[in-house]
């Protein structure tokens, strides 16, 4: 039994981006060493600027990264799922966390030593190149970000964010299901909660879209994808929306 979850972690860490190009032979010595546990909704992983000991890789669930204020309030990062890894990049952070970790649906979450993947940068020029990638990655990631908060409005900010989970396909209709409940996705776009509610008012009035509950139903994506890509110099459908 051991051996077999110790496989399926490995083939879990082909989808994780700082290993890509691993063999499942290669990842062996990271799964060797990982240690599996379950969290539930609300569960600290860790916090901003504690001692960093572990990488964090989602098997399961959804993680929130946020920092706090000075005056109490959050400030969302990232929501991170299945396939991700987080606190890896604490290596090069004074081995500190630069934010804290909060589990927002209930998860099944892999820790690696983080003295593990410090000693293999130094000898494994494929894997310290995979994290500098990736580092390079949310960093364009958070330059869109900052974009978006300059030039877009807010229901504009909410049609990308549909658009990110968007999955393209034949047929010009999409049904999406938001992975996770109103109020985070409103902290995760940098809006208080009624200036979502309105803002989701508005983008339904001007795409025409549908919402129930956790689902989304468009008639035709390119609307959307014009009303919400106008204003930004990236286009849809890409990673880059």
């Amino acid at each position: 039994m051991a051996q077999l979850l110790r496989d399926q972690f490995s083939t879990l860490l082909t989808q994780v981006a700082i290993f890509e190009g691993f063999s499942l032979e290669e990842l062996q010595q990271y799964s060797d060493k990982a240690i599996g546990k379950s969290y539930t909704k609300k569960q600290i992983v860790y916090l901003q600027d504690e001692k960093a000991e572990w990488a964090y890789v989602i098997q399961r669930g959804w993680v929130k990264l946020f920092r706090e204020t000075l005056d109490g309030d959050e400030a969302v990062v990232d929501i991170l799922t299945t396939g991700q890894i987080f606190g890896d990049t604490a290596i090069f952070n004074d081995g500190c966390y630069a934010c804290s970790s909060e589990v927002v649906e209930d998860a099944v979450i892999y820790q690696i030593p983080l003295s593990v993947l410090n000693a293999h940068i130094t000898t494994n020029n494929k894997l310290a190149l995979n994290m500098l990638h990736n580092m390079s990655y949310f960093r364009k990631k958070q330059t869109r970000e900052l974009e978006h908060m300059k030039v877009q409005n807010a229901p504009q900010r909410i049609g990308c964010f549909l658009l990110q989970l968007y999955k393209p396909r034949t047929g010009p209709s999409a049904l999406i299901h938001l992975p996770y409940d109103k109020i985070l996705i409103a902290a995760r776009l940098g809006m208080q909660p009624e200036t979502f509610s309105r803002a989701l008012l508005k983008l339904q009035h001007e795409t025409g879209i549908r919402i129930q509950g956790a689902t989304v139903e468009i008639d035709d994506i390119s609307v959307l994808t014009d009303y919400s890509c106008s204003s930004c110099s990236s286009t849809h459908p890409s990673a880059e929306c």
